[in-house]
């Protein structure tokens, strides 16, 4: 009998060993560290953390066109976190966007991209999750209307757009060619704000890091080849970009700020400068020229940027490089989609403190100031002057991002 009970209590722990979740204990330290750079390439905090909170804890709520979305606990809480994952539940949610419930995981989880990485890197990442505090805090419920709330409805998207495969090298590439097209398609997912979505927001394949919007800011294009959004950048300015969060070209804020705060300025410079050899090898399409502003608006606009702009980005938009962004030549500022222009006149912007330049720059807002007529002629004038070729700005276009952004700030604001 008590043969059998030894027997019984092996096979039970041969089992249970599938789906225990590992512990800091069960991991070595280069497994450790191998998941501490994955986690960095993948950025995890900037959408795991909400704002002031517990790092890796959750309940950031992401804007969609559909709705909101919060982002769940990665720590290994295991009530509301990954506590009860096994290393096979969690690849799979990388992998496939499946919970260990079964149900699909909506796609602001990047799992589309995810999927590229190897099994192995995902594992390391998941050791390394183990390693964190544990932090018990539920995710707020997703605002989604009916039938988005309906995980069911994810099968037609997943279908449709959704087609699982690893990193594949480019045999005729260099290796470092190959290790930035993995960083930026795998787990950078640099598509994810940098491209144009569809009505079911889903990328669109023909425009694959030209460009995109989320969260009332344009993502600019970051092709750097021939008519590219970053064509005149060399590989030393993105590199310079990516870890230091400015060069001569512009400085970085909004969304990217995160992105730099948390991921780019950690990697090793190799990883860094492979990303840039990719990105400089992706060439762009040729825009056609937009149609010349009036007379009358380009008066108005050269007026207030005067007043108010030109102390520091100087009378011929040229700037302080690395200091108060350059507006001739910019690629936030010739855009095709305006958003992030007007945005940032309205609301003004901070630029990420780094390793580099700890002291962030600051641009103050004018949305108290400016009327959306005169806002519509100066980000007309900036982006018709010097050389830039952006296009003119609708006073209605203004006055519709700042109903959007009150609604986004909510009732008390």
């Amino acid at each position: 009998m008590r043969k059998g009970l030894l027997v019984a209590t092996a096979l039970a722990t041969t089992l249970l060993a599938g789906v225990v979740p590992v512990t800091a204990q069960d991991t070595d330290y280069a497994q450790v560290e191998r998941g501490r750079y994955a986690l960095i390439t993948g950025n995890c905090q900037g959408c795991h953390t909400a704002p002031g909170e517990e790092p890796f804890a959750g309940g950031r709520g992401l804007e969609t066109p559909f709705g909101t979305i919060y982002t769940p606990n990665i720590t290994f809480d295991p009530e509301t976190g990954l506590g009860r994952w096994s290393r096979d539940d969690f690849r799979r949610a990388m992998h496939e966007g499946i919970a260990p419930d079964g149900s699909r995981l909506y796609p602001a989880f990047p799992y589309t991209h995810f999927s590229r990485m190897p099994r192995e890197e995902v594992d390391a990442l998941y050791d390394y999750l183990s390693t964190l505090p544990r932090v018990k805090k539920e995710k707020p419920e997703n605002g989604l209307p009916w039938p988005l709330s309906w995980r069911v409805s994810l099968a037609g998207w997943r279908w449709l757009f959704f087609e699982p495969e690893p990193f594949r090298p480019d045999p005729e590439k260099s290796q470092q060619w190959n290790r930035g097209a993995y960083l930026v398609e795998g787990p950078g997912h640099c598509a994810g704000c940098h491209t144009e979505k569809n009505l079911a927001g889903a990328d669109k394949k023909d425009r694959h890091l030209m460009g995109g919007q989320l969260e009332n800011w344009s993502a600019p294009d970051i092709r750097g080849g021939p008519n590219g959004g970053l064509e005149d950048w060399s590989e030393d300015d993105i590199v310079d970009f990516l870890r230091n969060g400015r060069n001569v070209h512009t400085a970085a804020f909004s969304i990217m700020s995160e992105v730099i705060e948390y991921s780019t300025q950690h990697m090793v410079e190799e990883d860094v400068r492979a990303i840039a050899v990719y990105l400089k090898d992706l060439e762009g399409e040729e825009r056609p020229s937009p149609s010349e502003p009036d007379s009358a608006t380009m008066e108005a606009g050269a007026a207030i940027y005067f007043d108010n702009c030109s102390a520091c980005h100087v009378s011929g938009g040229q700037g302080v490089p690395r200091f108060f962004a350059p507006l001739a030549g910019s690629g936030k500022v010739n855009n095709q989609d305006a958003t992030t222009v007007v945005r940032v006149i309205l609301e003004g912007a901070r630029a990420v403190p780094t390793k580099a330049h700890p002291t962030p720059l600051t641009m103050p807002a004018f949305d108290w100031k400016l009327t959306d007529e005169q806002v519509a002629a100066v980000a007309t004038y900036v982006r018709s002057s010097w050389g830039n070729r952006g296009g003119a700005v609708s006073p209605a276009d203004v006055a519709a991002l700042r109903e959007r952004l009150a609604d986004s700030m909510g009732p008390d604001r």
